[in-house]
């Protein structure tokens, strides 16, 4: 499969960057979208030339590492998928693939393709976690939660911080990420008692972050590769709104 590839080149996050063409004509429709980057990046290392720099680590879709856009979609044209899992045969021979960072004011970009996502670790420590005492795990074992919400639980959980949702959005908001991570916990018995606390602090974080508005648009929803369901957008306002007017 022959290919015209179409890349975003920054040196660094001062410098000014500009898409670059490349044309690979050895591309086996069975490789992963990662796959054909490093065949690109074993030639342009054989030629001299600095490789594409692209975050990675996993490749299974399960760590949420690597992450950019694709023809102007999130982890490219197949959903529920990440780019790591995005296979080459849904590519057609002679096809031009455009291929940019995330573009959000809260992600600035690193390097070419990479971008500093510390933004998301930052509203998780401001409040995604559980600080009271709910003992070890056999502790935890004992306390009866029932499936469906157990089930809803885990369907939040599922989502691995990727960004899709931000890049995809075009006020670059973060409410999908925000809500996900407090939807698990409110969703769970143990998660109860900071709930409040959870929801002011998060959302105070994401927006003092730079991340936009909501619209409602569901883009996010669309190009998330764990398809995480904007009803936890819902959760999270009604309980950011529930919060604020208790701490009054």
């Amino acid at each position: 499969m022959r290919l015209k590839l179409h890349i975003w080149r920054q040196k660094g996050p001062d410098e000014p960057g500009a898409m670059q063409t490349y044309e690979l004509d050895d591309v086996d429709e069975h490789m992963s979208f990662l796959e054909m980057l490093d065949v690109l990046n074993e030639k342009l290392i054989v030629r001299g030339e600095e490789p594409v720099a692209f975050d990675h680590d996993c490749r299974e879709g399960i760590c949420g590492t690597c992450g950019f856009m694709v023809n102007g979609i999130a982890h490219g044209p197949e959903p529920a998928t990440t780019v790591c899992q995005l296979h080459m045969r849904h590519f057609r021979d002679g096809d031009d693939i455009w291929i940019e960072p995330w573009r959000a004011k809260a992600f600035p970009v690193v390097k070419d393709l990479v971008v500093d996502r510390s933004a998301f670790d930052r509203i998780v420590v401001a409040g995604g976690y559980v600080s009271v005492h709910t003992g070890s795990a056999p502790d935890a074992n004992t306390i009866l939660v029932g499936k469906e919400d157990a089930d809803v639980a885990f369907d939040y959980a599922a989502c691995i911080s990727c960004g899709a949702c931000v890049a995809s959005c075009k006020n670059g908001s973060a409410m999908l990420f925000t809500a996900a991570k407090f939807a698990h916990l409110a969703s769970l018995p143990q998660g109860q008692v900071e709930n409040d606390r959870r929801a002011l602090r998060m959302v105070r974080q994401m927006d003092a972050e730079g991340f936009g508005n909501c619209s409602n648009q569901y883009e996010c929803e669309a190009v998330c590769p764990k398809s995480i369901s904007v009803k936890s957008i819902a959760r999270l306002n009604s309980g950011f709104n529930r919060a604020s007017i208790r701490e009054k």
